[in-house]
């Protein structure tokens, strides 16, 4: 969805597109006429071209090629259950970083200990 101050809303960008490619105006004056650059002129006459929706794309990326390996996700849950260590511990033993540690311990709902196994009495 475009924010309120957008330049080019969905429907100004389908009529950006139809100017430069049904009525083959040159790109840099319709970017003149809307008050935008002609990458993004071109982006959505490409766009238009290919077929594909005027719509916002998603930023979040297709893949994650960095992301931590299952093995190593595996031994910082089981090393936090086992021994009730912080991120900054099982980095080090797992090495990782704490940030990292900490952040597999989140999306494993595991990043608070419970007070209750603490006392004895």
């Amino acid at each position: 969805m475009s924010h309120a101050n957008a330049a080019l809303t969905p429907r100004h960008r389908l009529k950006v597109a139809k100017l430069v490619v049904d009525d083959g105006h040159p790109i840099s004056e319709v970017a003149a006429r809307f008050q935008c650059s002609w990458p993004t002129v071109k982006r959505w006459a490409e766009r238009y071209r290919a077929g594909e929706t005027m719509q916002d794309r998603s930023s979040r990326p297709h893949t994650s090629p960095n992301k931590t390996p299952l093995h190593v996700v595996k031994r910082v849950v089981s090393l936090r259950l086992r021994k009730r260590l912080g991120p900054v511990q099982l980095a080090a033993l797992c090495g990782i970083a704490p940030s990292t540690a900490h952040q597999i311990l989140k999306r494993c709902q595991l990043h608070r200990l419970s007070y209750t196994g603490l006392l004895h009495g």
